[in-house]
């Protein structure tokens, strides 16, 4: 689904709470002279990629904590615990409180991902036990493809313009409500989930979806970008870690998918 965190909503909200801007305000007595002081509260695209790379390893220890819960019989019958939907529900509240809570993203963005984590952990033990080596191959994939994206960005080979972020936002609601048909039709016993299928069509619509995917990390980086460039908060970090550990958590688990149809 689409990233609900990184937009420029709650941009704005931030700004409205936080005066923005670098130089502190002058103190009455200051000369006109002396050095302007910097804030040292304030977002910076160092920080909050330092958070993102603390919350990507609390996601590793989650998921090393739901791989070993995972039991497997001799006939390779999968023992998935009961718990793990609990982990899922949990994950999705925390992340809507913290969407719509950003100054609560310090707290809220690492509980995420230790039950995202955990989640993760369980879903890929149970693709591994199928399709031997697929999980590292994913986790490899989805890496490659953070650095990728972020290197394209830096050096300028992509654009973030209006268009571009349209175009993104665009294809992602169309899959999110492709999942929610999906979704809807299977409650009525209905099965048109042709895009999990083995076939020349699935493995099409995953690599889309995949790219799409991969295209919602530009989007993260360019409001990073302008957030840290506007003097944001400094919460704004953890804000932001945690909006790129969705897209990553998205594409982790589209790698996945896509794999399992190669495989098959």
């Amino acid at each position: 689904m689409a990233n609900p965190a990184l937009n420029e909503k709650r941009f704005e909200q931030a700004r409205e709470e936080w005066q923005p801007g670098w130089a502190a305000p002058e103190v009455a007595g200051q000369s006109a002279g002396a050095p302007v002081r910097r804030r040292t509260d304030a977002m910076t695209a160092n920080g909050t990629f330092a958070r993102t790379f603390f919350l990507f390893v609390i996601v590793l220890i989650g998921g090393a904590i739901g791989w070993s819960q995972v039991d497997t019989a001799p006939a390779g019958q999968i023992d998935v615990p009961g718990w793990t939907w609990v982990c899922l529900i949990g994950a999705f509240a925390l992340a809507m409180a913290c969407v719509f809570v950003p100054k609560a993203s310090p707290f809220v963005g690492p509980l995420y991902a230790v039950l995202e984590g955990v989640f993760l952990g369980v879903i890929s033990k149970v693709f591994e036990v199928q399709w031997d080596g697929i999980v590292f191959q994913a986790v490899l994939a989805t890496v490659g493809v953070f650095f990728a994206t972020l290197a394209l960005y830096v050096f300028g080979v992509v654009k973030v313009t209006r268009k571009f972020q349209m175009v993104v936002i665009g294809a992602t609601c169309g899959i999110f409500l492709l999942y929610v048909f999906g979704a809807l039709m299977s409650l009525f016993g209905v099965d048109v989930v042709f895009w999990n299928e083995p076939s020349a069509l699935g493995i099409g619509i995953s690599v889309v979806i995949a790219s799409v995917a991969a295209l919602n990390l530009f989007l993260n980086y360019e409001f990073i970008r302008q957030a840290s460039i506007q003097g944001s908060p400094k919460y704004m970090e953890w804000y932001g870690a945690f909006g790129i550990m969705v897209t990553l958590v998205w594409l982790y688990i589209e790698m996945l998918r896509l794999l399992s149809l190669l495989r098959q």
